[in-house]
């Protein structure tokens, strides 16, 4: 039976890869003007008083099929429209976003049932994930237009983006627990009282139809999930008792109580290791003063074959050892070494699809995830990596070439960045391994269950945090280097750099972008960029790439000492970084200050169109 069932997840597998390649092939339509798949967004470009232009297609292309609010927002933003104007589209648009995706998921489900894949218990596991995700919809909704464009919009408006001001003021909406202890995450929203003090008010409370929607699905869960039997991995006791916990947790109204609710949440899910896996709030990105765990609602599902063998696990925890000795802490850090071996050690590892996604996830899908973010639960249970590498491969490649690309970069590292990508599956995912794999274990080095708090002070620390994962990943290659791989992971390195600053103006994406121009600090400070006469010039030779690796070790060995002594995080990023009047981080280095403010002027100019010389069908073909 056992046997039977891996094979009906294989086709599971396959029958969401197809889900996802057919949303992918509507870049090819959007290429054509008259196109029955066309009219679907030129339909909606009425709807919202745009013109249909192939930018404008594009950029809500963008919004559909991968999810990415930002090109969106930029066509917008040319097109004048106001900030009220600005925030309905946006509302209308995650609702049209929202239709399109359930459909696929409800075919996919379908198709599920029709096939009798699966056991009746994990096929009733998964119709119960979609039904509790469409009440996640309606809880993200509310959240999102409630708290990130309600209550946030307006105070950064009153302050005028002063976020010391924010924090200071919301200090008293902070959630404490019943023993006095500070969370670093929240499950409320901050809402005045009688006498103008902000309050922590749990979710249970601030959005009521809402939290009782998702608590009567998840009931219904849990009773489809008594009546049926888990005869394949014996992780019904496992999926019911995380259900129920997560259900307490959604329903708790004092907020007193929510860290513990939470945390027993994540004790129970890190419980649930069957290649079946939901996922629950998560994250806090969106929200930048209070850190409120934005509403998210997945299952992933692992590939059939084991993930566990990968290499880079043993080499992340031979990395650790090595830096904390040379840091000469071997000592004064030896709890901490156990804590962070301990946590990488215990880590399971998933190399799978998204399968099913509400909620947040609407708002974009993660290549990589390391979960749970609370490391006194990590102390005891480890943690989860998820990595998403063949939807994020066929991803790239679908999307189409963009004029801009082959105006900043030389022909030359295209032409090689497209090969790996198009013809060297194997190097891809070697590279995916290191950049981004790595990543996720990067984030467990250095951290304990005080370093967050301690850091975070002026809410700068998920802005350092960022890129002390993906660096962690890349000088555990260093310490572990194959000649085979240096030049793919500078392009790699490169591209994605360049590429973040178009987040410029995202909040939500803040960390990731400020990561990427520090990224960009080193890459132009070692000689590997340089910007010359409105030219980006590359160079990757063998003396380049060591350049590159002293300033890496040199930037990390400061940053590692940085997180041991758990100072302030604004303290590390003011060495990169500093606020323009605009209260957008640029790069403090003048030349590459110089490059991401050309490179910015000219993604507002041509972000969304398409190079005409150059397709990417070609290259699938």
């Amino acid at each position: 039976m056992k046997e039977h069932f891996k094979e009906d997840l294989k086709i599971l597998y396959r029958l969401f890869e197809e889900r996802d390649a057919k949303i992918n092939q509507l870049y090819r339509a959007l290429s054509k003007g008259d196109s029955k798949e066309n009219q679907l967004f030129d339909d909606f470009l009425e709807g919202i008083k745009l013109a249909p232009t192939p930018e404008h297609r594009l950029a809500l292309g963008s919004r559909l099929i991968n999810l990415q609010e930002g090109p969106l927002m930029q066509v917008l933003k040319s097109a004048q429209k106001s900030e009220e104007e600005m925030v309905r589209i946006k509302h209308e648009v995650l609702l049209w976003v929202e239709r399109f995706h359930m459909r696929a998921h409800q075919e996919a489900l379908k198709e599920m049932e029709e096939g009798e894949l699966l056991t009746p218990f994990y096929r009733a596991l998964l119709r119960g994930i979609h039904e509790v995700g469409i009440a996640m919809n309606r809880f993200y909704e509310a959240w999102q237009f409630g708290l990130i464009e309600g209550i946030n919009a307006s105070l950064a408006k009153e302050f005028e983006q002063d976020e010391e001001k924010i924090l200071a003021l919301l200090q008293s909406a902070q959630e404490v627990s019943e023993e006095g202890e500070v969370s670093d995450r929240s499950y409320s929203i901050p809402r005045q009282d009688e006498k103008g003090i902000y309050r922590a008010i749990p979710y249970a409370l601030a959005f009521p139809k809402e939290i009782e929607l998702v608590g009567e699905k998840l009931e219904r869960l849990v009773k489809e999930l008594e009546n049926e039997g888990d005869g394949i991995h014996g992780a019904k006791k496992a999926y019911i008792a995380y259900f129920l916990a997560i259900k307490e947790a959604f329903l708790e109204k004092n907020p007193a109580k929510l860290l513990e609710r939470w945390r027993a949440v994540d004790r129970a899910w890190m419980g649930i290791t069957a290649p079946i896996q939901p996922a629950h709030p998560l994250e806090y990105y969106e929200d930048r003063f209070r850190k409120a765990v934005a509403p998210e609602w997945d299952l992933r599902i692992a590939r059939p074959q084991e993930a566990d063998s990968l290499p880079i696990k043993e080499q992340m925890a031979q990395s650790l050892n090595e830096w904390l000795n040379r840091l000469d802490s071997a000592k004064a850090h030896e709890s901490l070494r156990r804590f962070c071996l301990d946590s990488i050690e215990r880590t399971q590892l998933y190399i799978g699809i998204p399968a099913l996604y509400y909620g947040a996830e609407l708002g974009g899908l993660f290549s990589a995830q390391v979960v749970p973010n609370d490391e006194s639960v990590s102390k005891a249970f480890g943690k989860k990596i998820f990595a998403f590498p063949d939807r994020v491969l066929q991803s790239a490649r679908h999307k189409p070439f963009m004029k801009l690309s082959s105006e900043i970069f030389p022909d030359s590292f295209l032409r090689r960045s497209r090969e790996i990508l198009f013809k060297e599956e194997d190097l891809w995912h070697k590279i995916y391994e290191i950049s981004t794999i790595g990543h996720e274990f990067g984030h467990i080095f250095f951290m304990d269950e005080e370093t967050e708090i301690q850091m975070n002070a002026k809410g700068q620390f998920k802005n350092i945090e960022e890129f002390k994962a993906t660096t962690g990943g890349l000088v555990s290659f260093f310490l572990h280097e194959e000649e085979a791989f240096k030049e793919a992971l500078m392009i790699d390195l490169i591209k994605r750099s360049v590429g973040l600053v178009a987040w410029m103006e995202q909040s939500e994406v803040m960390p990731y972008y400020c990561e990427g121009l520090i990224h960009l600090s080193l890459l132009f400070g070692s000689g590997v960029l340089d910007f010359v006469e409105n030219r980006l010039q590359i160079d990757l030779s063998s003396a380049a790439y060591e350049r590159l690796k002293a300033a890496y070790l040199e930037s990390y060995e400061h940053l590692a000492r940085h997180y041991l002594a758990k100072a302030e995080a604004s303290l590390f990023l003011e060495g990169y970084l500093s606020k323009d009047p605009n209260h957008h981080y640029k790069p403090i280095d003048q030349k590459t200050r110089a490059f991401v403010e050309f490179y910015w002027a000219r993604y507002q100019a041509i972000g969304q169109v398409v190079d005409p010389e150059a397709s990417n069908e070609d290259w699938l073909r």
